[in-house]
């Protein structure tokens, strides 16, 4: 009997996972089933002025390159796409002449009442680290605990950061509080030991599940930090000119928390285990935007200080990533490693149009 009820439960949980799934689909992709329909939508999107070039060429063609050869099974379940998006592209076609080559567009929703879906970039920080603590390296990176008797529920971010997790949990120890909360929002970072020490990657492994606050959320409301001024620049200035004990307590507000595991550093990939190459790849989530789906997107051009500029180019992206802030209509594009790439990546909080690609 107890079989059966579990049985019955498995099917009735699938059954609302697959309608979970469908009813996100309906409600933020245009129903394009006929064509008449579909060349309506896309009549309507020329009429809005899209600009016609790829932006983006001939680093979308190396990140075709680079699934087809680190993810021969994703490549093959979207050959057929491909080949045709290479076809259009050798042609120097027109985003207008897509139908010719069989491919259709199918547009993303969002709430903003544009049409428009939120786009943010994420980066790959380089952090300076030691194996062992002094005086300057002294913040720990984690990795994560298994559940037992001493962690039933894994800790929040104040009980860590005032050592409850045991010293075999830790990887290394960085000399800035606020270099490891930037590699937990972005998920990873690349570990630079110094003395000419091999750099190693720390990829994300997994969180305590607690609920996730944004600090800069925090920052603007207390009024630290203009929203028009919010970014990760932002947040690391607004941290140089704070005393350590304050920077923590702001940090603790937010109860989620990353743990990592070392790798060693050979390339920067995403969940799809597939290298990502910058401003082609992106994080999405997997029920609207499948691993290996081509976007074409508009994408804000911003100016030096992150201002929107009101213009637009066009690239072609690929989502080869995921990430756990990156939730429904909303992409995440990778700006690539370091420094530069980080403000870049702070500056992105737009909105633009996207459509999904897909082979008749």
């Amino acid at each position: 009997m107890k079989k059966k009820i579990r049985i019955i439960t498995i099917l009735l949980l699938t059954l609302i996972n697959l309608y979970a799934s469908k009813n996100i689909h309906s409600k933020i992709i245009y129903n394009t089933q006929t064509q008449s329909n579909y060349d309506n939508i896309w009549k309507k999107d020329l009429n809005a002025s899209i600009k016609q070039e790829i932006n983006n060429r001939k680093e979308f063609l190396i990140q075709i390159k680079k699934i087809k050869k680190f993810s021969p099974s994703l490549y093959k379940s979207n050959m057929r796409l491909y080949q045709s998006i290479n076809n259009w592209l050798k042609l120097n076609s027109k985003i207008k002449q897509l139908k010719s080559f069989e491919i259709q567009l199918y547009k993303l929703k969002n709430l903003n009442n544009y049409g428009n879906i939120k786009i943010t970039s994420y980066y790959t920080p380089i952090i300076n680290a030691r194996k062992t603590p002094n005086e300057t390296f002294k913040y720990p990176i984690y990795s994560i605990p298994h559940l037992s008797k001493k962690y039933k529920r894994l800790p929040n971010r104040r009980d860590i950061y005032h050592g409850i997790l045991k010293k075999k949990h830790i990887l290394a120890y960085s000399n800035s509080l606020i270099d490891n909360f930037i590699m937990d929002v972005q998920g990873s970072g690349i570990i630079n030991y110094g003395l000419n020490k091999p750099l190693m990657l720390f990829k994300y492994t997994g969180e305590n599940n607690w609920p996730y606050t944004s600090i800069g959320n925090i920052l603007i409301r207390n009024g630290s930090i203009k929203k028009e001024n919010m970014s990760i620049k932002s947040i690391r200035d607004w941290s140089k000119k704070h005393v350590q004990s304050e920077v923590k307590h702001v940090l603790e507000q937010n109860n989620s928390f990353v743990f990592f595991k070392p790798m060693k550093y050979k390339s920067i990939c995403g969940a799809s285990a597939v290298p990502l190459i910058p401003k082609t790849s992106i994080a999405s989530d997997r029920r609207v935007i499948k691993p290996g789906d081509i976007i074409l997107a508009e994408i804000p051009i911003l100016n030096e200080f992150g201002k929107f500029t009101y213009t637009y180019e066009t690239k072609l992206l690929i989502s080869l990533d995921v990430g756990g802030a990156i939730k429904g209509q909303k992409i995440d594009i990778y700006q690539g490693i370091g420094e530069k790439a980080g403000i870049i990546a702070g500056f992105y909080n737009h909105y633009g149009r996207v459509w999904i690609l897909k082979h008749k």
